[in-house]
């Protein structure tokens, strides 16, 4: 089954809504000294998640021939994800301060909506300038 480019990009959409709120959920948690990884979907289901979504992405960039380094709102957006994974891993790990966890945290929060911001504007300085 072949699926055309606007589907995609709405299991794309709903991935992404789906990564940030399960990211929050669990990072909240976390600020909150709750157990969060007693539950296996809470562990499992982002990982999931966001293999279906690295995989949208890679075939809309594949379907509409806009590629990183080629596209600099998609090379500003791989960036700010790495930055992301990382800031989020702070974030998330347990053997971390509580004031290093808060500004991982929220410099991550920060990073996914700078990521969201490029892909609607699709400019890297979202069409501020």
């Amino acid at each position: 089954m072949q699926m055309d480019y606007s589907s995609i990009r709405a299991i794309h959409i709903t991935s992404v809504a789906l990564s940030i709120t399960l990211f929050a959920l669990r990072g909240l948690l976390q600020l909150a000294s709750f157990n969060w990884r007693q539950w296996r979907l809470l562990r499992l289901v982002p990982h999931l998640n966001d293999t279906v979504l690295l995989t949208a992405a890679i075939t809309l960039s594949y379907m509409s021939g806009q590629y990183p380094l080629a596209q600099p709102w998609l090379t500003a957006k791989i960036i700010a994800l790495f930055f992301y994974i990382a800031a989020g891993s702070i974030a998330l790990r347990e053997n971390v301060r509580i004031g290093h966890r808060r500004i991982a945290f929220a410099l991550a929060l920060l990073a996914v909506l700078y990521i969201v911001g490029v892909a609607w504007k699709r400019s890297p300085t979202l069409a501020l300038f």
